[in-house]
């Protein structure tokens, strides 16, 4: 009898052995890796994890299942390959934890209400991963890759910071309980902040780019130079506007990433 997932946490456990092959092959992981995994669950992409020789940090925020998998990993643990750590995931410093800029993947089953707050947390991050390969719902990822060709504050983040691909459909019946939808595995590559320099982003900047997209999105039906107005004077806004050939009936959704780091900048 497995342990009860709990509504609170958006528990779905994943029973599909396809979904987490795929989410291992997403990551591209070897013996040479530094793994953080959030949200293990029963550990069940931790087996995976673990069993391509890869060093595994696991993050869980359930108590009643720190036992479960203190037992199940016991040797893992012990050996020193995998570590555990009971907190929640938005607490943690990769710093603090010895982790170095580039220098682990993140690699995650999340549940769907916390997706924009951890790519946030770690994109943003003074030491952000190699690469996140998330398992989410499948709309959640088609918007941060702008499918539908409109963008989010989710895809502008997530495409400012590196390459954002589908690369796996995972259906309900993967989860259990399973979940109203369908999930998908979104990867994303590259991670840097070198789209907003030559000698990348200091945090202050991009602390600063985001509070200028989540501004822009605010009010889905106003402009986006009514929205900006929050955030800027607006002569400010008009005279970059037209500066950068932007029509006054712009949209949030309609402007690419390089475009978004153009404002920032300038406002």
């Amino acid at each position: 009898m497995g342990h009860r997932a709990k509504k609170s946490l958006g528990q779905h456990f994943l029973r599909s052995a396809s979904a987490v092959r795929a989410i291992v092959t997403s990551g591209h992981t070897t013996n040479s890796d530094t793994v953080l995994e959030i949200g293990p669950g029963e550990g069940v992409l931790t087996v995976a994890i673990l069993a391509t020789g890869a060093r595994v940090i696991a993050i869980e925020k359930d108590a009643d299942l720190i036992p479960i998998l203190s037992e199940r990993f016991e040797k893992e643990i012990q050996s020193g390959q995998l570590t555990l750590l009971h907190m929640d995931v938005l607490d943690f410093s990769p710093k603090a934890h010895g982790l170095a800029k580039g220098g682990y993947k993140l690699i995650a089953n999340i549940p769907y209400y916390i997706t924009g707050a951890i790519m946030e947390q770690f994109l943003e991050n003074e030491c952000p991963p190699s690469c996140i390969v998330v398992l989410i719902q499948k709309e959640v990822a088609q918007r941060a890759v702008s499918r539908d060709g409109k963008e989010s504050i989710l895809s502008i983040s997530v495409k400012a910071f590196g390459t954002p691909r589908i690369t796996a459909k995972v259906p309900a019946s993967a989860f259990r309980p399973a979940p109203k939808v369908d999930s998908a595995v979104l990867t994303i590559e590259n991670i840097s902040t070198l789209k907003f320099s030559e000698g990348g982003a200091t945090p202050q900047e991009i602390r600063h780019f985001f509070s200028i997209v989540r501004a822009g999105f605010a009010h889905k039906r106003k402009l986006l130079i009514r929205n900006l107005e929050d955030v800027a004077k607006k002569e400010d806004i008009e005279r970059v506007f037209s500066r950068l050939n932007l029509s006054p009936l712009t949209r949030a959704e309609t402007v690419p990433v390089e475009i978004w780091i153009e404002l920032a900048k300038e406002l």
